[in-house]
């Protein structure tokens, strides 16, 4: 094993052993290398006269660049631009990023977490997780309605035994119970990664503030059991919460709450900041100990050395920009009105009552979607009978669940949507 991932090893567990336990077989050799971007970062401090070692080009001291690029930019300053940027990411973002972090989350004042790492978007954070924490066979604890690509970064890539368990309860709120439960159930296999998504995917539901607390002491009781936990917290939808939901992020209630809970943030501007073709998202890891996240910052940045390099320096240039702007929270929130009322309008359509003898539907309060529990027809079925006769595309999901995102609809327009859901189940189940 390299000295550098030994000497980061020993950092760990110096700091809590606990963290080292849960490092997969990967994650253990993981390291950043001292090699060309050391070098380069060595010589952007000393190299006053010249510096030749980065792979880019260069003109009067500026990058080089084409002046048909340069035009559709001209408000950006070519350095902000075109340079490969830092691996963690541009050093101004990261702290913008967590001191909002801090305002969204008031609970974490006074809390130990890292600096966010800049990820390629929320899938690549979550990879990098599975990489650190995933060895083949270890276990993946998630509810059962769960966004479908968790499969194929865990499952596919690292071999994660998946347990999954009911989320909701017959009351409509989460499944506490059935987390502590199904984690229970293995604890002799000593660790497991608990991966939490709220607003969740496909559901739209987020814990209410009993709900959080529950989460919270049944991580810590599990904890106290002798199982170490990696707990994930996919914040993709993070801040759209319109009714009856916590506001915070669970990860803000999980840091710190005991040495072998290590609680991990994966969240970004994709989808809070509407730009989901930048892929700039973020990973922050919550420990008491400073040289564990330190080695934990090592390691990470490891892996993105070694898969992508680093994350796009334009995306990131915008994003820094767009919450510098005096204007970034007042168009936010503009936005956010428009989801929270398609959000209150589903609901309002779909209490009517009109529906009933096709479909229920599960308890939401934020996010992008919704979800129906259709009685009698199958939900491809439906799906498939919806494109083809009416050109209506829903999301099925196993037997009798269909996803309907009511972010990409107009208030107006919702209606008439659901009608024409109806339509075709009554199709079906009349034919």
């Amino acid at each position: 094993m390299n000295e550098i991932a030994q000497d980061l090893n020993r950092e760990i567990i110096q700091g809590n052993s606990h963290v080292y336990e849960l490092l997969s077989e990967l994650g253990k050799k993981l390291y950043f290398p001292k090699g060309i971007l050391t070098q380069s970062t060595e010589a952007k401090q000393k190299a006053h006269r010249f510096n030749a070692t980065i792979g880019i080009a260069t003109e009067q001291d500026r990058p080089m660049f084409l002046p048909l690029i340069q035009e559709t930019l001209a408000s950006y300053d070519p350095k902000d631009l075109y340079p490969y940027a830092p691996p963690a990411g541009k050093p101004e973002l990261r702290q913008l990023w967590r001191e909002k972090m801090i305002i969204d989350n008031p609970s974490l004042k006074g809390k130990s977490f890292s600096n966010p790492i800049v990820t390629n978007a929320l899938t690549h954070g979550l990879s990098i997780v599975a990489d650190l924490f995933m060895d083949e066979n270890d276990l993946l604890i998630s509810p059962d309605k769960l966004w479908g690509n968790y499969n194929f970064i865990f499952g596919v890539r690292r071999g994660a035994k998946t347990i999954t368990f009911p989320f909701y309860t017959e009351k409509g709120t989460f499944n506490t119970t059935g987390m502590k439960e199904a984690l229970l159930s293995k604890k002799d296999h000593g660790k497991a990664i608990v991966l939490l998504n709220f607003p969740n995917n496909p559901t739209g539901y987020t814990p209410n503030e009993q709900d959080a607390n529950e989460i919270a002491d049944a991580l810590r009781e599990v904890a106290q059991q002798g199982m170490n936990l990696a707990v994930i917290i996919d914040d993709a939808y993070f801040g759209l919460f319109y009714e009856n939901s916590i506001k915070e992020s669970l990860f803000a209630r999980i840091a710190n709450i005991h040495p072998r809970i290590l609680a991990i943030k994966v969240d970004g501007a994709t989808k809070e900041d509407y730009v989901w073709g930048f892929r700039v998202g973020f990973i922050t890891y919550a420990c008491e100990h400073p040289a564990v996240l330190n080695a934990l910052e090592k390691k990470t940045l490891g892996i993105i050395r070694g898969t992508i390099s680093s994350a796009s320096h334009p995306s990131q240039t915008f994003v820094l920009n767009a919450l510098q702007s005096p204007d970034f929270q007042t168009q936010k929130q503009e936005k956010f009105e428009v989801l929270r009322k398609r959000a209150c309008k589903v609901k309002q359509i779909l209490d009517q009552g009109k529906y009933l003898d096709a479909w229920d539907y599960y308890p939401f309060n934020s996010g992008y979607f919704m979800c129906l529990k259709l009685k009698g027809v199958q939900a491809e079925v439906l799906r498939n009978h919806l494109l083809d006769q009416y050109g209506v595309g829903i999301i099925s999901l196993g037997e009798s669940d269909v996803r309907v995102a009511f972010s990409c609809v107009e208030e107006q327009e919702l209606e008439e949507l659901f009608d024409l859901i109806y339509q075709g189940f009554k199709d079906l189940s009349d034919g």
